[in-house]
């Protein structure tokens, strides 16, 4: 919003964006003055979110720009570089890797000749970067929706060391929200069948899922190239080393996968099409051949890493980290307006301009006792890569003891309310909850329940490491709700997330969101306790950390 002090006609462009046709009116909007905290945040978008960055895509010059950007801000904000080699940037060896050929799937039983499955009508191999060719023979066991947790035991009375797993893919609606969204995440299922001793995962198309997203949709997204990090050797990173997808099979070639069963398709199928339905674990008769093919290609990028060592002795090992991705998605296809950039000015530009501004905060005001990193992240948009990779190495010699992550925050009203990803889970939740209150807001419930947002931002490479972590969005109270709707509906992913976009940006809204997550950070480091999960809570125990058990 601007100022009471701007020019009137600045005043009117702004309320009246229609009103601004020429590229000296728009430019004058862009550009009215403001006070210097919002005009500070105001900025660094400014930049990141220019036409010249082409959507900050990972991989690209463009986004190494954005890269050295950082890292120059984070210098000069007196940052003590926490990268490689004595600097800010951490290499990051991105690889996007993707199916060479369409692969192959047949099933051997015990008598007569193998039955080839049809590709693109009965199954979709998967790539794997972790073994550009392979070829792999094993009994295939049928273990429901392969969830093991939260009383659940998908893989009860099966033993699954050596074979292949097939599962329905997603959760049950049944499951708590964020735990729910967790079993979403094929990475989570991978895990646990890794953790049971399969070589390998096949997800069983659902009768619930092909009424919304039939087989046909994910054929038509199977040559695509995905985006890991690549090993030592060269090969890509899999969630599951040893344990990777090997592909799906649609509704018909699990009908085939079947045949013979004990317990016949048609028997699971009609359980399926019911939501939350369990299901007993048993094996599918024969073996199943899968082999396939990958393509690796190398994409090297950067992660952005600057460090305030604590004051306290005892204290200063411990390291929080604060972190928000520089990545966005590039250029694309052209919007009604021919535009083809999409600049992610709130996402995720915001979410680095704050972290910026935040360590300003930190450098102004007394050293905290606890160690702060503050981390750019790329390939985000690719599937949470530069967080993986840094989780996995990380940059710092310390425990890392808790993450705070900063990801497009939609600012474009005053908001009354902060919702919080992940702060049930810990002794976060009350720090969040007190720091909320400081700014006179109140922690309020997910927005957006069904887009399992708990697995979509880099906070969850942490969680994953046992990790306590939270994640901020301003909430859905009074004006949010609109605000959240209209930017989903008409700015998510696309051309228009610019700085000029309507409504406008409320920047003294940005100004109170790095006020609320400064707080909390500073909490964090300044606490006699490191955070802890709370007993007995899920992510706690399936990631061994600190006060779960």
């Amino acid at each position: 919003m601007l100022r009471s002090t701007a020019p009137l006609v600045l005043f009117l462009l702004a309320a009246s964006p229609a009103l601004a046709q020429t590229a000296a009116e728009r430019n004058a909007v862009i550009n009215a003055p403001l006070p210097p905290e919002e005009a500070a945040l105001k900025s660094h978008v400014m930049f990141l979110a220019s036409d010249v960055l082409k959507g900050r895509d990972a991989g690209s010059p463009e986004f190494d720009i954005a890269a050295q950007y950082v890292a120059a801000q984070f210098y000069a904000a007196g940052l003590k570089p926490a990268g490689d080699d004595g600097g800010y940037l951490q290499k990051v060896p991105l690889l996007s890797y993707k199916l060479d050929g369409i692969g192959a799937m047949a099933i051997q039983r015990a008598k007569g000749a193998p039955v080839a499955l049809v590709a693109g009508k009965d199954f979709i191999a998967s790539a794997n970067p972790s073994q550009p060719e392979y070829s792999l023979t094993a009994p295939v066991v049928f273990v429901g929706y392969g969830i093991v947790g939260l009383g659940r035991d998908d893989y009860k009375g099966v033993d699954v060391k050596g074979k292949i797993v097939a599962y329905f893919g997603g959760a049950p609606s049944n499951l708590p929200g964020e735990e729910g969204a967790h079993f979403q995440n094929p990475a989570a299922k991978a895990e646990i069948a890794r953790k049971r001793g399969a070589i390998g995962t096949i997800t069983i198309e659902s009768p619930l899922t092909a009424k919304t997203r039939p087989f046909s949709t994910y054929v038509a997204y199977s040559g695509r190239a995905r985006i890991t990090w690549g090993n030592a050797d060269g090969t890509g990173h899999i969630p599951a080393p040893g344990t990777p997808s090997l592909g799906m099979v649609s509704l018909a070639g699990a009908e085939k996968l079947f045949a013979g069963a004990k317990t016949p398709w048609a028997t699971i199928a009609k359980a399926a099409a019911v939501d939350g339905a369990t299901f007993k674990a048993f094996q599918l008769p024969g073996t199943i051949t899968v082999a396939a093919k990958t393509a690796l290609t190398k994409l090297p990028s950067f992660n952005v890493a600057g460090m305030i060592e604590g004051s306290d002795p005892k204290l200063a090992g411990e390291v929080v980290v604060l972190s928000a991705h520089l990545d966005h998605i590039g250029v694309g296809s052209p919007d009604a307006k021919g535009d083809t950039i999409n600049n992610g000015a709130l996402d995720d530009a915001i979410g680095i301009a704050s972290l910026i501004e935040e360590a300003k905060r930190f450098k102004a005001a007394a050293k905290p006792r606890r160690s702060i990193l503050f981390l750019a992240v790329t390939a985000e948009e690719k599937g949470l890569v530069g967080s993986d990779y840094f989780a996995n190495n990380p940059t710092t010699r310390g425990t890392i003891v808790a993450d705070v992550n900063l990801d497009m925050p939609i600012i474009t009203y005053p908001f009354e309310d902060i919702v919080v990803y992940g702060a049930n889970h810990s002794t976060l939740g009350p720090i969040v909850e007190k720091a909320a209150a400081e700014i006179g807001v109140k922690m309020s419930d997910d927005p957006l329940p069904g887009e399992n947002i708990f697995v979509r931002s880099d906070h969850y490479n942490f969680v994953r490491k046992g990790v306590p972590s939270v994640f901020l969005w301003p909430g859905a109270g009074g004006p949010g709700r609109a605000a959240i709707d209209h930017f989903m509906k008409n700015h998510y992913h696309q051309p228009s997330d610019q700085i000029d976009q309507q409504p406008a940006i409320n920047w003294q809204s940005g100004v109170r969101f790095v006020d609320v997550n400064y707080r909390i950070a500073r909490a964090i480091a300044d606490g006699d306790q490191r955070p802890l999960w709370n007993k007995g809570d899920f992510f706690g125990l399936a990631y061994e950390g600190p006060g779960a058990k």
